[in-house]
This record gives C-alpha cells, structure tokens and sequence, in this order.
C-alpha cells in the first residue's frame, strides 16, 4: 500500500484494468497469485517513480504483452475482437427479423402451390384407380 491515498487510488484502478497471466479471467487486484502480487508491487513501484498512469500501462503491456490488458486497445489486429458481439447481435436481430417476417406474412410461411396439369391429373387418378383395385 502506498502512503498517498491518491497514488494508492490510482493503483488500485491501474491493478484492475491488468489481468493476471495465471488467472487469466481476474484482475491482478482480484488475484491471489504470486504474479499477481508482483504486478502489483510493480504498478504501485512505477507510480511512486513517477510514471503516469498509460506510461505504467504501456510498461506491463511491454513487458508481458497484450494480453495482460483486461480491455485491450482497439487496433487493427483486435478489431474482430472488438466486433463480435456487435455482429453477433446484428445476427441474431437479422435471424429474428426473417422469421417475424415470415410467420406473420400470410405467403411467406405456406409455399404456393400450382395447379396440377392435365397430364398430371390423369396419371395421379390412375394411381389411384390401381391402388384401390
């Protein structure tokens, strides 16, 4: 813990936006792990030097790699990352907005269906002659 309550704030946000490598799903403020501890010690070590809080961020990323990140930074490469709920969601509105359509369109649900030709006719009520015979 540091002694200036606004340095020792700006840690506690800082060790929340860093994941922890072992846990994976935690932030190293959230994490019980030995690496965790020693992220901590080093966020608020960077923070009493004098580093600001993207430089401390910039530092770990650095160091450990992007994935340490609990919300990585939108560039290129994690575009997808950023985009699949959205599309996700734009999926599941396109597939509900289909089926609405199609259940309450009094043609969209039932196939229309032609008339059978005469050649037709006459060869279906010969196979039905056959089958009562």
């Amino acid at each position: 813990m540091l002694k200036d309550p606004a340095l020792e704030a700006r840690a506690r946000h800082l060790s929340q936006e860093l994941r922890c490598l072992v846990c994976q799903n935690q932030s190293i403020d959230d994490s019980n792990a030995e690496l965790a501890r020693d992220l901590r010690v080093l966020v608020r070590e960077r923070l009493a030097a004098g580093d600001s809080d993207a430089a401390v961020l910039t530092f770990v990323e650095a160091r450990y790699g992007e994935f340490v990140l609990l919300r990585p930074r939108l560039r290129w490469h994690t575009l997808l990352l950023w985009l699949t709920p959205l599309l996700l969601l734009a999926g599941a509105a396109t597939a509900l907005l289909r089926h609405t359509r199609r259940r309450l369109s009094p043609t969209g649900a039932v196939p229309e269906h032609t008339p059978l030709s005469a050649a037709e006719q006459e060869r279906l009520d010969e196979l039905l002659k056959r089958s009562q015979g």
